[in-house]
């Protein structure tokens, strides 16, 4: 019976792929970086409107949000952050619940010159859509709604609750996730399709976003040997940081998922700004670091040591010592999350019933693999006991130049998602 039903929702899926392909690039096509997603979730919320879910729209309020386990501090308003959730009302509620987790957001493109084509003007070649965005992660959100829609084909439905979520906020800091568990939103398990050609994720690290503020003496650079610039300041702090970096990768420091990894915590320092003329002794600096940390590594004292490593270097800088740094937090404070290390029936059942869609997909076992990046995976796991699955469709790019998704992983996805929600759902006639 359901080799049968597996069938029937495959051949589903094969006849809406070319819907599905234009509708990722309609998607693809709206320039969602963060602060500009609202045309998306419109297009979100229309698409879901037309399936008939019941729909919920709303802007994130800091305040319901910021005493919550998994919150990160934001340095801007939040007047255009809006959520979008359809919910699919099982008439029999005889199944498992479901949420289906995507994030609109999609970081900036970067000098368009270096794209072969415009990153908001999303092509299809050689069996690739290429657009910032569409791997990461448009096609996962085409995925999850699309295998809703090979059920609804077929004429059914699922029997248990489902929750097709849109999130902002994935990118800097998740709390478009959090937001969601703030407003209510829980079930048995989440299926979140970031792109990471088809593997399950069993562990990912966490990240933390800080800036580092450094004031000097500013000075016609005639004279720049009785000024202080800040910029060049700020080289010692970033080789001391680094040097941090090292530690923190040593072997003993390692977690089980990431032992076999030399160094899977890396150091970025993503944006400097500083100056204010070419002629004169930069008297500002600030720069923007990303650090990742393993599961179970304590937030707070890596923030400590963090803190204590900057000052420490800025101690031994003959300028920096009478000017010391001022260090902010902003964006991810995101702990680390291992799905390998849930233990309980619902997380083993889960994984379970995706190992069987992805082999009646793609006729191959299912490979895990622990991840050097964070996904909104850790708010279901660590802060709903409810077991997160990250498994997506293969992308190139992403976060670089020609970001591009290959459409037949998108199509393999949708149907292992399909199947899937079958079987952890189970079905019931519309």
């Amino acid at each position: 019976m359901q080799s049968e039903l597996n069938t029937r929702l495959c051949d589903a899926v094969d006849a809406a792929f070319d819907r599905q392909v234009a509708f990722l690039s309609d998607l693809t096509a709206h320039p969602s970086t963060r602060g500009n997603e609202q045309s998306a979730q419109a297009f979100m919320a229309r698409e879901l409107a037309d399936r008939k879910y019941e729909l919920d729209q709303w802007q994130i309020d800091v305040a319901e949000i910021q005493h919550l386990p998994g919150f990160s501090p934001v340095l801007g308003p939040y007047e255009d952050a809006v959520n979008v959730v359809g919910t699919h009302r099982s008439k029999t509620g005889t199944g498992r619940s479901l949420i289906l987790n995507g994030h609109i957001d999609v970081v900036p493109a970067g000098p368009l010159d270096m794209w072969d084509t415009p990153p908001f003007e999303p092509r299809v070649e050689d069996g690739w859509l290429y657009g910032r965005g569409g791997g990461d992660m448009k096609a996962g959100l085409a995925s999850n709604l699309f295998a809703l829609d090979a059920l609804t084909a077929c004429g059914l439905a699922p029997a248990a609750d489902v929750f097709f979520q849109s999130v902002v906020e994935e990118e800097c800091t998740g709390n478009g996730a959090l937001a969601c568990l703030a407003r209510g939103y829980t079930a048995d398990a989440a299926l979140i399709p970031e792109p990471f050609s088809e593997h399950l994720v069993a562990a990912q690290l966490g990240v933390l976003w800080f800036q580092v503020h450094l004031k000097g003496l500013p000075t016609h650079v005639a004279y720049a040997g009785s000024g202080a610039n800040a910029i060049e300041a700020a080289v010692p702090l970033i080789t001391a940081l680094h040097e941090m970096e090292h530690r923190w990768n040593a072997a003993e420091n390692r977690t089980r998922d990431y032992a076999h990894m030399e160094h899977a915590l890396n150091l970025n320092v993503g944006k400097i700004e500083g100056g204010d003329w070419t002629s004169s002794v930069p008297a500002w600096c600030v720069f923007d670091v990303r650090m990742g940390l393993f599961p179970g590594q304590s937030i707070e004292t890596a923030k400590a040591e963090i803190e204590q490593v900057i000052l420490d270097a800025a101690r031994q800088n003959d300028f920096l010592r009478n000017a010391l740094p001022e260090i902010v937090y902003h964006g991810f404070h995101a702990e680390g999350y291992a799905l390998s290390q849930d233990s309980s029936a619902m997380a083993t059942s889960a994984i379970s019933a995706l190992e069987s869609a992805h082999r009646s997909a793609t006729g191959e076992d299912l490979v895990r693999e622990a991840i050097t990046a964070t996904t909104d995976a850790r708010f279901f796991g660590l802060y709903a006991d409810t077991p997160a699955l990250v498994y997506g469709p293969r992308a190139e790019a992403i976060h670089g130049f020609n970001e591009r998704v290959e459409l037949e992983s998108m199509r393999r996805v949708t149907k292992a998602t399909a199947m899937f929600i079958a079987d952890w759902c189970g079905v019931e006639k519309l």
